[in-house]
């Protein structure tokens, strides 16, 4: 039987690559707080990532293949340390954010990554991550690092993504707020992550993936999650300045148009996914995971608040101060 350790396992990628374990008939134990509960069939261990004793059930064992999906370089160094010569394969999920710029369009895995977290205050997710993919290589001879982009599908817990089919379909036939934007959209459908990441340990691969899909221009991500959506009003698109000025931020969080980019970020949304490809990634067609995450978006509610993206309220307001605008062909 093959045996399975998944550290920081029961959140939203984690429980899905515990699950698949399963199913394939692997014996599959998660180490985690405890906050969320583990799939069926998991071996929930509840421990603190933070405190010396964090492993001790665990660390006398020997594993088949270890996951770790922290982002905290301390928890994967001490895994790392009270593993040391356990496991015959590990992988570790990264971030395509540890690349040191966004200018080079289809840059690869050899591109420059920021400087490694140093400080145990530092609050840098992407340092942190660098630092963490360092101190992975203890857990085992052989690693997988996946570097993944946005992660999206459904029950993405960001609201980012999310966003836009659920905006869409709330707004019906009123209108709705886009930015003016030569950017791209670029992202990894959680469960094709999930995919990869258990055959990638099954078959004990060893490298480095930036696991992404392919860019689309963001005109031709709303046109689709439009479609599907069946939003019929108009699409106004205002400028970059304009949003800015009046407090409308990019990529994610409150009051944001979200997965909008500065236009001088034309490489962050235009990895290569060349050698995830060749490892044998998966990439669905973008249509098919929005119309996964507008279902997923229509049972929580259309209309809910969110952590990502503007209110309503907020959106109308902004229409209005705007004005006639600029209606687009989207």
């Amino acid at each position: 039987m093959t045996h399975v350790l998944i550290l920081s396992g029961t959140g939203w990628l984690g429980s899905r690559i515990a699950q698949r374990w399963v199913d394939r008939g692997a014996e599959v134990t998660s180490v985690a707080r405890g906050l969320r509960p583990a799939p069926d069939g998991v071996d929930l261990v509840i421990a603190d990532r933070s405190a010396s004793d964090a492993y001790r059930d665990v660390a006398e064992r020997d594993w088949d293949e270890v996951v770790d999906v922290s982002s905290n370089p301390v928890h994967v160094r001490d895994a790392a340390e009270a593993l040391a010569g356990r496991a015959a394969h590990a992988t570790y999920v990264s971030s395509v954010s540890v690349y040191a710029g966004a200018a080079e369009e289809d840059a690869d895995e050899t591109a420059e990554v920021v400087p490694a977290w140093t400080e145990a205050d530092e609050d840098d997710y992407a340092r942190g991550k660098v630092a963490a993919e360092q101190a992975a290589v203890g857990l085992a001879a052989r690693l997988a690092v996946v570097r993944p982009g946005l992660i999206v599908g459904p029950g993405d817990p960001t609201d980012r993504f999310g966003y836009w089919p659920a905006r869409l379909a709330a707004a019906g036939e009123g209108p709705v707020l886009v930015p003016e934007t030569r950017g791209r959209v670029q992202v990894i459908d959680v469960d094709d992550l999930a995919d990869f990441i258990v055959s990638a340990g099954a078959r004990a691969f060893d490298g480095v993936v930036n696991a992404v899909g392919e860019p689309h221009p963001f005109e031709e991500f709303l046109t689709l999650a439009r479609q599907l959506s069946g939003h019929t009003g108009p699409v106004r698109a205002v400028p970059a300045e304009w949003l800015e000025r009046h407090g409308v931020g990019y990529w994610m969080g409150a009051r944001s148009l979200p997965l909008w980019l500065p236009d001088d970020m034309p490489g962050f949304a235009t990895r290569s996914n060349a050698a995830y490809r060749a490892a044998g990634g998966r990439i669905r067609p973008l249509e098919e995971t929005i119309a996964r995450v507008l279902d997923d978006e229509r049972a929580r509610g259309v209309a809910r608040s969110r952590g990502s993206g503007l209110e309503r309220s907020e959106e109308l307001d902004l229409l209005r101060l705007e004005g006639s605008g600029t209606a687009t062909g989207v």
